[in-house]
């Protein structure tokens, strides 16, 4: 594979996991990390729909034979980043602890991304998306008065969690580099939701924001920060949230009544808003973007998952490419001096593992060794 970007020369040793990890690996090869994915022998073959697997190898092992850890340790030897998402103790009872990796690579950066984290009274407990982001109190705040609104898994599993993991094993890497030494790093979703909320609590600490759901400024309650339908039944987004962009906003509507001079008057908020809904639902979306879109109003049309690709914006920066056959967000974000790119597709992930092996620096008379004891 040829890489492209920042980190490339870095190796990541990915455990196959589902979500916040995978996302992880892809953001890491996206920015040119060389990262080998470690299934179970008899899963699924990869294809190229699988976009966040894009950009790895993969070897296929037995972690609870002898042989499969040992390929394993082979491999934790020459990486400088791990990543997996087992449950706490998993990898200890395999035999892949941190303490087993570490005696073999103390540089090792070794990630560990879970829900609950490794530590506390819910560390061993199932739990999904939702669990964890409604632990942070992000659910809460989300969503219509009378009900939370589950805002996808994009809050907690990859906002929460992959982002925050990717963060936490780079920076760990900065200091492996600088030290010698590498540490584990504990990434839980309930964690990094909950930082990601820091905005939000830091209003709530100065009297700012209501412990309610569509009563805040940022949170749809205001009638200047919201969606609306228009006739053709299509939606859009304002956010007019300064006041210069109120008035222009004002200007573009022709809204001269005295009513909308209560730009911050919660209570003035839900006629407004009715107010807004009107004159919206009065002209199509594609009016509504030839008057708005582009100007200081902020504005934007909301657009399905098929329109999205095709905006003018998006496809002069090129926010989504077709690859292998399947659009899909591009590599972001981007870098003047070492950009990214996608390093293959994951219907291309799956090489000889011997070839796979010798491409990480393994002793080509071990493979082979490995390769006649049925390790593949």
């Amino acid at each position: 594979m040829q890489r492209s970007g920042p980190l490339v020369g870095v190796r990541v040793l990915e455990f196959a996991g589902i979500g916040p990890g995978p996302y992880c690996a892809q953001l890491l090869s996206d920015a040119g990390a060389s990262v080998l994915r470690i299934e179970r022998p008899g899963s699924p073959a990869n294809n190229a729909s699988k976009v966040t697997q894009r950009g790895r190898r993969i070897v296929r092992l037995d972690l609870k034979s002898d042989v499969g850890r040992e390929v394993a340790l082979g491999l934790i030897e020459q990486a400088d980043i791990l990543i997996e998402g087992f449950r706490p103790g998993v990898m200890e009872r395999l035999g892949l602890g941190p303490s087993q990796a570490l005696a073999r690579n103390e540089r090792l950066v070794f990630g560990r991304m879970t829900g609950w984290g490794q530590a506390g009274p819910l560390a061993h407990a199932a739990g999904h998306d939702i669990n964890y982001v409604a632990l942070s109190g992000a659910l809460h705040a989300i969503g219509k008065s009378d009900e939370p609104v589950i805002p996808l898994n994009i809050v907690g599993d990859f906002g929460g969690g992959a982002l925050f993991l990717a963060f936490g094993v780079l920076a760990a890497l900065v200091h492996a580099r600088a030290s010698g030494r590498g540490q584990v790093v504990d990434a839980a979703i309930s964690d990094g939701a909950a930082s990601l909320m820091s905005y939000i609590y830091g209003f709530m600490a100065d009297g700012s924001w209501r412990n309610e759901r569509a009563a805040n400024r940022l949170d749809g309650g205001a009638h200047f920060y919201n969606v609306y339908k228009c006739a053709d039944e299509k939606w859009i987004s304002v956010a007019a949230y300064e006041p210069q962009f109120y008035q222009l906003l004002r200007d573009k509507l022709g809204l001269v009544e005295d009513a909308f001079d209560a730009r911050l008057d919660r209570d003035a908020w839900p006629i407004l808003k009715e107010r807004l809904k009107t004159i919206f639902h009065e002209r199509t979306s594609a009016e509504w973007r030839r008057l708005l879109e582009g100007t200081d109003v902020c504005f934007a049309p909301v657009l399905d998952l098929e329109e999205a690709p095709q905006h003018a914006h998006n496809v002069a920066r090129e926010t989504f490419i077709a690859f292998d056959g399947v659009v899909q967000p591009a590599p972001a974000p981007r870098f003047s001096e070492t950009p990214g790119r996608i390093g293959g597709s994951c219907a291309e992930n799956d090489v000889a593992a011997p070839t796979t092996l010798s491409e990480w620096g393994l002793d080509p008379q071990q493979i082979e060794r490995w390769r006649k004891s049925g390790a593949f």
